[in-house]
């Protein structure tokens, strides 16, 4: 058994998609319409056929809800791991993100916090090696 797709709700997907491609680097891999609904993920390019990342609009009230909590709580909705978090939080700046939370040392990682623009918070991770 294996996790092959997760999502994350997001209040505007075209929005989304600008954001998780051309500011993080991920890769569109589905995009279907069926009415009004749009069924949009997006992948790892360093891992084309690896988990996708499902860009669910928000239009569910408890969801949206629930969003919203936990962004003002500053708890992020994603957790991303790298290997290299000082580089990504440059690169990812420099294409535009903002940041929540620089680069932090904390037990067993250095970790960064970044605002999607979407509702959301993401956190990258580079854990510690020991």
């Amino acid at each position: 058994m294996k996790i092959k797709l997760t999502s994350i709700y997001v209040d505007d997907q075209e929005k989304a998609l600008g954001f998780y491609t051309d500011v993080l680097g991920f890769t569109k891999k589905a995009d279907f319409t069926n009415g009004p609904f749009r069924w949009l993920t997006v992948v790892s390019p360093d891992d084309p056929d690896g988990t996708e990342l499902q860009l669910a609009l928000n239009d569910n009230p408890a969801a949206k809800t629930y969003q919203q909590a936990i962004f003002k709580q500053g708890q992020p909705a994603l957790m991303l791991f790298t290997d290299d978090v000082k580089a990504d939080h440059e690169r990812i700046k420099a294409n535009g993100g903002t940041f929540a939370m620089a680069p932090t040392a904390v037990t067993g990682a250095t970790i960064a916090q970044l605002n999607d623009t979407c509702g959301n918070l993401v956190q990258l991770s580079q854990l510690a090696h020991w």
